[in-house]
């Protein structure tokens, strides 16, 4: 049978299937439902900012603690949720900060630490419509914030990042120089919808499909081992397919969130069954025999990764356009 382990923050993990912040992931029961049906690790709802604002004041804390801690909860639930999943889980348990400015929210980390989080996963959603603020700006904005937070607490960090950069792979190294132990890709930005009838704008949140993963697979090919650290793909990931194409890429682990509030915690369990099974049929003794072996470092043509993908794209396209519908394009002889 294939052998699933991996290591994700320098932590070991008996799969590198990670149940990502969600409702699901909110709750004490959640969790023990996610490590029983398979779950290598998981990572707990994000504690906002916003939250911890009235605490720092002196004012209100949220609710009480408890076995649920979502979103809104406040500190004092988040701290509980922590410190007990920790005890009842046999599984790393990843804290998650969800904040934008330099101030001393980020000194929350050392009391999640304390909680017995494993690690954190620090998710920086920033979206900047300031004209005068450049893009340098907004990266030393985030580097900034990650300083910070890797002066509070000694755990195991990862940054999760949107994909909206004009150069991620050189934030990237920056972003391991500033203290970050892993990568995030990516963070989904949930755009308003216009109400024509009420004239409003509208929030709309939209569960992922495997689609979507096409982007974080292509950034986690070409990052894959050019800094030192761990790889996480986000978005998309959905089925036992899904989890083999981010393992060739390059991450360390797969994280799912809407493939589980889709079908539910044992939705895990189909999944590794399918892994395991695809890799005893294609000889992999291992994930880490798998890891990377479709990276941009690894394939013939790097280059498929980058401009030449779109080229080829728009290419594969444009010979069905000139068939017409319902004829199949025309076969291409080998060149001599």
């Amino acid at each position: 049978m294939a052998d699933l382990r991996t290591r994700y923050l320098g932590i070991d993990l008996q799969s590198p299937l990670v149940a990502s912040s969600s409702p699901l992931t909110g709750s004490l029961d959640g969790l023990r439902r996610l490590e029983a049906a398979g779950a290598g690790a998981v990572v707990l709802p994000s504690l906002f900012e916003e939250e911890l604002a009235p605490d720092r004041r002196g004012g209100p804390a949220g609710p009480g603690p408890g076995d649920q801690a979502g979103y809104g909860a406040g500190p004092d639930a988040y701290l509980s949720l922590v410190e007990r999943a920790s005890q009842d889980l046999s599984i790393p348990v990843i804290a998650s900060l969800n904040g934008v400015s330099r101030g001393g929210w980020s000194g929350y980390a050392a009391r999640l630490e304390e909680a017995g989080a494993d690690a954190l996963e620090l998710n920086v959603y920033y979206v900047s419509s300031r004209p005068g603020q450049s893009g340098s700006d907004v990266e030393w904005h985030y580097l900034d914030v990650v300083r910070a937070v890797r002066r509070a607490t000694s755990l195991p960090l990862a940054v999760k990042l949107s994909p909206y950069f004009s150069s991620l792979a050189n934030l990237a190294g920056q972003l391991v120089e500033a203290g970050a132990g892993g990568l995030v890709l990516f963070n989904r930005f949930y755009q308003p919808d216009l109400d024509i009838e009420a004239m409003e704008v509208r929030p709309a949140l939209e569960l992922s499909t495997s689609v979507e993963l096409r982007l974080p697979l292509r950034w986690i090919a070409i990052l894959h081992r050019r800094h030192r650290v761990s790889l996480a793909a986000s978005t998309g990931v959905h089925t036992a397919t899904d989890v083999l194409k981010v393992l060739l890429a390059g991450a360390d682990v797969a994280m799912m969130t809407s493939a589980l509030l889709r079908n539910g915690p044992d939705h895990l369990r189909p999944i590794e069954v399918q892994l395991r099974d695809w890799m005893d049929r294609h000889g992999y003794e291992t994930a880490d025999q798998l890891r990377g072996r479709l990276s941009q470092r690894s394939v013939p043509d790097p280059a498929a990764f980058e401009r030449a993908n779109y080229v080829r794209t728009l290419m594969s396209w444009s010979s069905r356009a000139t068939v017409g519908p319902g004829r199949p394009p025309p076969t291409t002889r080998p060149a001599d």
